[in-house]
């Protein structure tokens, strides 16, 4: 081959670069695609590891900061891997990234004590970079079906950020309107919101239901308290009360209230009462502190149960899941259906913890010659819950069961006719705790 030949067929550096660049080029801008995808299932996967492995501790905000932390990976991969092998840079990845992965930290860090503040920010913060996130995907992703994986996802954000926000204001509003009523009181590392009113003896304690809080016993409280002394209280995670670091169980439950009892200096021994699971937690207190109780009210309660095998999920794991599911409670559906995402929490916990709760309660057998009424509904429950209403009964040689006709489980303590009946029966075990004369039959 003469030189003149070679020269001719020898491509130049540029054309060289030019045809590298004509089959590199769509090959490039065709992964985009993938990264988009791969970047967004790996936030979603490492969301879902980092709450279950313990990159922080069991709470509600060190579990949403997981999942924000894991989000803020995928968004970040986005940036890093367009950059690095297409044409397309993406470098708008960087800004969710950088808030999700700020706020993450922040709550696993520091948990419930920057929560607050993290629930007032980032709605606003994320709502505005989900609007630019739109604008910078329309620019850089035209005629690319890449644009119909991420619309979808910054669409959900951006309603998640207003979901939130509105969670915020509902509860500051709810705050304002409803100002606590009673005290905190500390006993042990986490705070209990107790209310009393009355006078005379004995002071009679009201225990909520599952999932409830001191409020949804108002008609109860007002009706006893023109008779004698009545107190109410939040369970830790509810109401006014603060939460605890890891989920409160049955036997600390009586033990929290032995000490909030104590440490506001509410003279015993008490009548207690109990509503639906509140009726387990009473019995639990009798048992570890029977001195301190003189009688007892069951309101249509879950009764306790010796057989129970007690068993639990393994809470490494558990506690996490639990956390995880209450958390949408904080994208506004709390308020909108009259609560707040701690509630739901705590709410999830209790029951989670049914089986441990029923077989402590049956450490009551005994309740002596103590006044004892036992009220059960009549709607709504079969011939089984009957049968274990009678067994709660015989715990006693003074007891009354009697079924409240016309009224379901949750009438007894918020109806106003059924509440009375209630609150008639917890006046009876008063009345003769003061006379020590039997209840009437």
């Amino acid at each position: 081959m003469s030189s003149k030949s070679a020269l001719i067929e020898a491509p130049t550096p540029e054309a060289k670069g030019h045809r590298e660049a004509a089959v590199s080029g769509p090959a490039r801008r065709g992964r985009i695609g993938v990264i988009v995808f791969g970047s967004l299932t790996l936030g979603l996967v490492t969301a879902v590891l980092l709450v279950l492995v313990p990159f922080g501790p069991a709470t509600q905000s060190a579990v949403i900061g997981s999942v924000l932390c894991g989000f803020a990976v995928g968004w970040a991969m986005l940036a890093v891997l367009a950059a690095r092998f297409t044409d397309q840079p993406q470098r708008w990845a960087f800004v969710p990234a950088a808030l999700m992965g700020l706020s993450g930290l922040l709550l696993v860090v520091f948990g419930p004590a920057v929560q607050p503040a993290v629930n007032w920010i980032l709605p606003a913060a994320m709502l505005a970079a989900s609007i630019y996130m739109i604008v910078r995907v329309r620019q850089n992703f035209s005629g690319s079906r890449a644009r119909w994986v991420l619309y979808p996802v910054i669409v959900a954000l951006g309603l998640a950020s207003v979901g939130a926000g509105y969670q915020a204001i509902g509860e500051a509003v709810d705050a304002q309107a409803t100002p606590m009523p009673g005290q905190l009181i500390d006993v042990g590392g986490h705070r209990l919101h107790l209310y009393c009113a009355g006078s005379g003896g004995p002071t009679v304690v009201l225990e909520a239901g599952g999932g409830a809080a001191a409020a949804e016993l108002e008609l109860l409280r007002s009706a006893v308290e023109r008779d004698t002394r009545v107190c109410v209280y939040d369970r830790a995670g509810r109401g006014w009360s603060d939460s605890t670091p890891t989920p409160a169980h049955g036997i600390q439950i009586a033990t929290d209230l032995h000490t909030l009892l104590e440490r506001a200096e509410v003279p015993g021994p008490y009548v207690l009462a109990g509503h639906s699971f509140g009726g387990l937690y009473v019995q639990m207190f009798a048992a570890q502190y029977p001195s301190e109780v003189a009688g007892m009210v069951l309101i249509d309660s879950t009764a306790p149960d010796a057989t129970s095998s007690g068993y639990q999920p393994h809470p490494f794991v558990m506690d996490r899941v639990f956390a995880l599911l209450s958390s949408p409670a904080q994208l506004g559906l709390g308020h909108l259906f009259g609560g707040t995402a701690r509630d739901l929490l705590s709410s999830i916990n209790e029951y989670a913890d049914a089986a441990d709760a029923v077989q402590h309660a049956a450490s009551l057998t005994d309740f002596g010659d103590k006044p004892l009424f036992v009220l059960t509904a009549r709607v709504g429950n079969d011939a089984g819950w009957f049968t274990a209403q009678d067994r709660m009964a015989a715990l006693s040689t003074d007891s009354v069961h009697r079924i409240v006709e016309n009224a379901s489980h949750q009438m007894l303590v918020s109806d106003e006719e059924s509440a009375a009946v209630t609150a008639h029966a917890i006046l009876d075990v008063v009345a003769a705790v003061r006379s020590g004369e039997p209840l009437a039959k």
